[in-house]
């Protein structure tokens, strides 16, 4: 069964948080899940939702089939979906009644410094930053995998690599959102100066392929028959690892083959809190994700956030305040924990209340009159999440990236794959905004070897102690309060998962001092906002998350409609 900016600085920051937005499609008004009983698949390519799905009835579990559906999302999802870039992952496995996180974030390579994003007179220098190979971190995507498979999956890594391995070598339809991103002007003009990036997403011509087209890509088939029969070892340390650092070489990128040698993916104790009668479970540092999930989930349940009604003003104006101090601790306390000591505290009940104490409802705190909070003693909008359960019980909630869409634009060549540029997800200079418009400190400074901060998100709510939920988002700096808003519409607002899902969003992050809103909230509610105080500043989508909810023994997933060609599937 099936501190304050002028308003031209803000502006400027808004416009760089809008930047790598895509193409969207609107989310309907009445919405019913999918519902199935024999585990389930969401990602954000129905395709590679299937390839899982087809794991699962292979006699596959929910590790097995995550794993296939990252790999093929590799091949259908090229501008996220990833071999050269990195994420995080977490898995609950019900016959050890235990969740683990595994990190596999990129890391900078051991060449990198401080200062490494810097012009001649100390300003901070976007092309290095974004668009050059500088940017690249060590990818962390091949090695995350493999290792959650033969850790804790059933099948064979070559079994896995199969359908991967005939999407890229057979080819696939070309949804009409891939092709209208490779026909855009900025996404056209940034592949297109890479000349093994234009070979693969242009014809021979320079002419573009057509929504429809197959789309074949014969050096991604290679790399992944590489991988297939040898390991992450050629990733790592042979042919491949050869290729990446003859491109690092030949074109001012720092990644040596002695840092791919050394990359090393770190599983970790998750970050666990608990809001009412329900567990929530997310990822740690060097994700900011989890942390902040739960301490504004610590915050808003001192607020009646059901009685004040999904979508009023009321209850808008709490999850803003609530908002803006979250990711104003994050400019300043969060970093790589292997590095820098991120404060516990940061997620107790206690220090929620503190801050709870300058929250008014009905005045607006001006983001100059917030700070970081003193919790001593005690992340291309282009991300990708997917979801899986199986019927046993287990879980994988996953999001992976390379930063921005078709992360730098450049492909290493001989490889067919695009090449991450999270280097730009460090503090380049304090004071300084990343592409997402994001502020930070001392605790993710760059350095070599360490891991950017990310915002990747991906959780799992249990109730009654079984996997309830499993969740996550792409985009950016809202990927956060995107998980956020979804979990609270469905605790808190008694929604099914599509319309948790489906549901318009907010985001606020601090600086600017904006109020971003989807469209679909009403007249009134933006009235009553813009009278408070708000500037409102209209979001075309946020995010766009890929969740499975358990009742009894069905499963009900959605697909976010916020991006194209997502898709729920089921053995």
């Amino acid at each position: 069964m099936k501190k304050i900016l002028t308003p031209i600085i803000s502006l400027l920051v808004l416009h760089s948080l809008f930047a790598n937005d895509l193409p969207i499609i609107e989310y309907q008004s009445i919405n019913h899940p999918v519902i199935d009983d024999d585990g389930m698949v969401v990602s954000q390519r129905k395709i590679a939702s299937e390839v899982g799905a087809q794991i699962l009835k292979d006699g596959g579990n929910a590790v097995d089939a995550a794993v296939a559906t990252g790999l093929a999302l590799a091949v259908v999802l090229p501008r996220a979906g990833n071999l050269g870039g990195g994420g995080f992952m977490i898995v609950h496995l019900k016959d050890k009644n235990e969740t683990i996180a595994i990190d596999y974030r990129e890391k900078a390579p051991a060449g990198a410094f401080r200062d490494l994003f810097l012009d001649e007179e100390g300003n901070y220098d976007k092309k290095k930053a974004q668009f050059s190979l500088l940017s690249a971190g060590v990818p962390g995507s091949v090695a995350g995998f493999h290792h959650a498979l033969i850790n804790y999956g059933t099948l064979s890594w070559e079994e896995i690599l199969k359908p991967a391995i005939k999407l890229a070598e057979e080819g696939f339809e070309i949804p009409h959102d891939l092709a209208n991103t490779l026909a855009s002007k900025r996404y056209r003009a940034r592949l297109s100066s890479n000349e093994a990036a234009a070979k693969v997403f242009y014809k021979e011509d320079k002419s573009l392929y057509v929504a429809g087209e197959i789309l074949i890509q014969k050096d991604l088939a290679r790399t992944l028959t590489l991988l297939s029969e040898l390991g992450p070892d050629a990733f790592y340390k042979g042919e491949i690892a050869a290729l990446i650092v003859k491109e690092m070489e030949k074109n001012g990128g720092l990644i040596t083959l002695q840092d791919l040698k050394n990359y090393n993916i770190v599983e970790r104790e998750p970050i666990v809190g608990d809001y009412k009668d329900y567990k929530i479970v997310s990822m740690p540092p060097s994700s900011s994700g989890g942390t902040h999930l739960i301490q504004m989930l610590n915050m808003l349940e001192e607020f009646p956030i059901k009685e004040m009604g999904f979508g009023s003003a009321e209850s808008i104006h709490i999850l803003a305040e609530v908002m803006k101090r979250a990711y104003a601790d994050r400019s300043k306390y969060l970093g790589d924990t292997d590095f820098y000591k991120v404060p516990s505290s940061l997620t107790s009940k206690e220090y929620a209340k503190s801050l709870n104490a300058f929250i008014s409802g009905d005045k607006i705190t001006p983001s100059d009159e917030i700070s970081a909070g003193n919790p001593y003693p005690y992340e291309s909008p282009d991300t990708t999440h997917f979801s899986v359960m199986d019927s046993s019980g287990n879980a994988v909630s996953n999001t992976y990236t390379l930063n921005f869409s078709y992360g730098s634009g450049m492909m290493i060549p001989g490889t067919g794959m695009l090449i991450n540029n999270e280097m730009d997800d460090f503090s380049s200079k304090p004071g300084t905004f990343n592409g997402y418009g994001l502020l930070g400190s001392e605790a993710n400074a760059i350095e070599g070897n360490k891991r950017p901060l990310s915002s990747m998100t991906p959780t799992i709510i249990f109730k009654d102690n079984e996997p309830y939920m499993v969740f996550g988002s792409p985009g950016g700096s809202r990927i956060i309060t995107t998980v956020l808003q979804v979990a609270l519409n469905v605790m808190d607002h008694d929604m099914n998962i599509a319309q948790a899902v489906h549901s318009p969003r907010i985001h606020h992050q601090w600086l600017p001092e904006v109020l971003m809103i989807e469209s679909g909230f009403g007249a009134d509610t933006e009235r009553l906002l813009n009278e408070k105080g708000y500037k409102l500043y209209p979001s075309s989508t946020m995010g766009s998350v890929q969740a499975i909810m358990k009742e009894g023994n069905y499963f009900y997933g959605s697909a976010d409609p916020r991006r194209p060609s997502a898709g729920v599937a089921s053995p």
